[in-house]
């Protein structure tokens, strides 16, 4: 509906609607067409700007029509108006003039902004890497405050790095582990951990700046909007977390407890990778989304390996439907075994029982060393169980080495899966390509594990252990983007184009209620929306 024809067909029923006192029949016709004038001045002048999905013209049919309106006295010397055309109110109208959502489609979002998701997960990446440096070589505590805006500039000058050298000295890794350590070592640790730092901050304002402005551009549809918000919100916690890790290995109380080595607690480690994972999982997920919905909604070319106009009778099969929720199933345990691995780290666990695949001579450790009841703080011992789980490094490393190897056997039956004859005919392409370099990742990933047990955890290998657990993580998402449905938004945009509705991109059109309510139809003659 324009906005010509609302503003007009409003003035109609207003008109209709209260009583009028015409002085005579020609002083009404008179002020209609002034109206009317009014009104096709103003359509020339819409027309002539060219506003994105703005129909200006009313049609001469409209304009005829309404010249003819008749007034009907009633007994109290009113009028009415009657015989006002329907199409005067079944127009497209843009969405910066519309008062209603309820007949509009939805914005849908650009692949530009999954690009920047994309970027945004590579430098989520990078930082989990370096994270992971600064951990195994002990650099995490070597700067001792948490100043998020002074802290962007190292130490300058002698004076100002003899002060946080100083600082160091004080803390428990100082005193117990680094006690002889000199400046120039000094400084090398606490620029790994000021890098780490300062990735950090620049993943916040390159995220929240260019979110801000794809959002206020019109560039987000509201499907997305939220996940940015959740991701904003992600960063912040995380860098929160980081300094709350820090904070737990800075204690005074490491100092006056017997036996006390100085590192952050495993628990805060877990939760600060287990963090890092999800932010980069939910960037890639949304980023493959975006994409899949775009070329949905455009109606043109592949996704998957499918030509978009038979995309969802293929993911619609049930047993596509199966393999994907088993496939989601692989990737959390994925996430998981990765998340186990931080307390492997933060306990140094990977420095004991350095042979594989047995552990002591025996595929599984002496039970009474797996179940110390030394671990134990209750009286009654009702938390060693998983005191012991979680704290024990030789049970958490008997714990990441079957999580792992029961991890790997699931990303390998993925491709056996999607190459029985039965399946490969129904599942898209890409996916049964997906699962074959998953399956090579997770190879890869295994090996690297096992090697850097054997050779005492060296930095280069260890490091890499890390980061092939965020690339097997890559390669489950990048298996799940193939199976997964187009969104509600994309599937009405979809529709619309198929009913050769004209309408922009990037923006959110208008439709009236009579072609909306085709395009929905259209939609569930298709496909079950759920």
């Amino acid at each position: 509906m324009s906005s010509i024809s609302t503003c007009f067909g409003s003035g109609l029923r207003l008109a209709a609607a209260q009583t009028i006192k015409p002085r005579s029949r020609s002083c009404i016709v008179k002020t209609s067409d002034r109206l009317l004038r009014s009104l096709s001045t103003q359509a020339t002048r819409r027309a002539a700007f060219g506003r994105t999905g703005l129909n200006a013209r009313a049609s001469s049919s409209t304009l005829n029509s309404t010249r003819s309106i008749s007034f009907t006295p009633h007994s109290k010397s009113s009028a009415t108006l009657s015989h006002v055309p329907p199409a005067a109110f079944n127009q497209e109208e843009s969405y910066h003039r519309s008062d209603s959502k309820t007949d509009s489609l939805p914005i849908l979002t650009t692949p530009a902004v999954a690009n920047w998701l994309y970027l945004s997960s590579g430098l989520v990446f990078f930082i989990v890497v370096v994270g992971g440096v600064t951990r195994l070589t002990e650099s995490g505590l070597s700067i001792t405050e948490w100043e998020p805006v002074k802290g962007i500039l190292p130490p300058i000058g002698d004076e100002q790095w003899m002060v946080e050298w100083e600082k160091y000295r004080v803390t428990p890794e100082g005193v117990l582990m680094n006690s002889q350590l000199d400046l120039p070592a000094f400084k090398r640790i606490f620029y790994m951990e000021w890098a780490h730092r300062i990735a950090g901050r620049v993943l916040g304002v390159g995220f929240i700046l260019p979110a801000i402005y794809f959002v206020s551009r019109g560039k987000v549809g509201p499907n997305v909007r939220w996940k940015l918000l959740a991701l904003a919100g992600g960063i912040g916690f995380q860098g929160f977390l980081g300094w709350y890790m820090v904070k737990s290995g800075l204690s005074e109380e490491i100092l006056s407890t017997p036996g006390a080595v100085p590192r952050v607690s495993q628990y805060r480690l877990a939760m600060h990778l287990g963090a890092a994972l999800l932010l980069y999982t939910g960037m890639v997920h949304t980023a493959i989304g975006i994409n899949r919905d775009w070329k949905y909604a455009m109606g043109q070319g592949k996704t998957a390996g499918v030509d978009v106009k038979n995309l969802m009778n293929v993911l619609d099969q049930p047993a596509v439907r199966r393999f994907g929720k088993w496939a989601s199933v692989v990737t959390a345990a994925v996430l998981f075994t990765a998340v186990s691995g931080a307390f492997v780290a933060g306990l140094d666990a990977g420095l004991i029982y350095n042979e594989f695949p047995l552990m002591g001579g025996a595929i599984v450790p002496p039970l009474d060393e797996m179940m110390d009841s030394r671990y134990a703080q209750k009286e009654d011992g009702s938390d060693k169980w998983w005191r012991n789980m979680l704290e024990n490094p030789t049970t958490v490393q008997f714990d990441h080495r079957a999580f792992a190897m029961t991890t790997f056997a699931c990303v390998a039956s993925l491709p056996l899966l999607a190459t029985r004859p039965a399946l490969r005919r129904a599942l898209p392409p890409n996916a049964i390509k997906w699962s074959k370099v998953a399956l090579g990742a997770g190879l890869l990933q295994v090996t690297m594990g096992i090697t850097t047990l054997l050779m005492l955890v060296p930095v280069p290998l260890a490091a890499a252990h890390q980061a092939g657990s965020v690339v097997l993580l890559t390669t489950m998402l990048g298996l799940l983007g193939t199976l997964r449905r187009p969104s509600r938004i994309s599937r009405m945009w979809a529709e619309a184009k198929r009913n050769g509705t004209s309408f922009s991109t990037g923006t959110r059109t208008r439709l009236s209620s009579e072609a909306l309510k085709g395009v929905k139809s259209g939609m569930e003659a298709r496909v079950n929306i759920p």
